[in-house]
């Protein structure tokens, strides 16, 4: 598997990456379909020549006109995260939702920047008078502080609060890598294993050290019945995080694969 550049625009790493992992996918239909969008969007704002007014024009084209939105209902995460699926039903998850965005206005020179706050991904513009406004990739809707500051509360506790960090913009490489642990997890969850695996192979490929991502592919190895690399995977977790209270459960995991393995040979 080819590494993915991490350092390209947020929608080349996630078209790059899908490409790898899934035989289905057409790229030449996702970036016909970006294409299009960009060129009725270039038309759409073309009247305004003031910046913010020019990133308000966009938002209602994306949000109101073309009908973008938050996935809802009963759906596979993973849906809400694959490129193809978001441009094809118009609904998606704050990054994938996001990337689309941030593809559009980096080809129509409007400032806009992924960050990853605490709860989801947030966009956030700067402006030249230093006026930052922050908006929310499921509706366009424009974020104050307070609204920011309920998230945090209501999502990792009563006493946390926001900070400038929680502002900062990220990397395409951060975005990428929350994308791929997202993406990995739901697919663990709805059983797409061996999807999940080529995901957990690029992260393994990010970080060729890193004892809980090699954890998390031992542990889809284990699910796909590969005992073998399974047991090395997770041996070399146990080696490298003994104090981690994860670690005992992984021990009985070995144990039982082991034990799986012995009596079926």
């Amino acid at each position: 598997m080819a590494p993915i550049d991490t350092q390209r625009s947020l929608s080349e790493a996630m078209i790059a990456l899908t490409v790898q992992v899934r035989e289905d996918f057409s790229e030449s239909w996702v970036r016909d379909q970006l294409a299009s969008l960009l060129v009725e969007a270039k038309s759409y704002i073309a009247c305004e020549s003031n910046p913010d007014m020019r990133l308000e024009r966009l938002l209602e084209l994306f949000f109101k006109k073309w009908g973008f939105a938050s996935i809802g209902g009963v759906y596979r995460l993973s849906e809400a995260l694959w490129l193809d699926n978001v441009l094809k039903h118009r609904r998606g998850s704050a990054v994938s939702l996001g990337a689309i965005l941030l593809y559009l206005s980096e080809h129509l020179d409007l400032p806009l920047f992924p960050v990853i706050f605490p709860t989801q991904l947030i966009l956030r513009a700067d402006w030249v008078d230093g006026e930052m406004w922050l908006i929310n990739p499921f509706n366009g809707d424009t974020l104050d502080e307070h609204t920011l500051d309920v998230w945090v509360k209501g999502t990792i506790g009563p006493t946390s609060g926001i900070d400038d960090v929680d502002l900062e913009p990220a990397s395409p490489e951060e975005v990428i890598r929350k994308l791929l642990e997202t993406l990995k997890v739901s697919l663990m969850e709805e059983n797409q294993m061996e999807l999940a695996l080529q995901i957990s192979k690029v992260l393994v490929a990010l970080d060729p050290d890193d004892p809980y991502e090699i954890r998390d592919r031992g542990l889809i190895y284990a699910q796909l019945e590969c005992e073998h690399i399974a047991l090395t995977d997770l041996a070399y977790f146990v080696e490298q995080c003994p104090e981690d209270p994860v670690s005992e459960m992984i021990k009985i995991q070995m144990h039982t694969i082991e034990y799986k393995s012995f009596t079926l040979h």
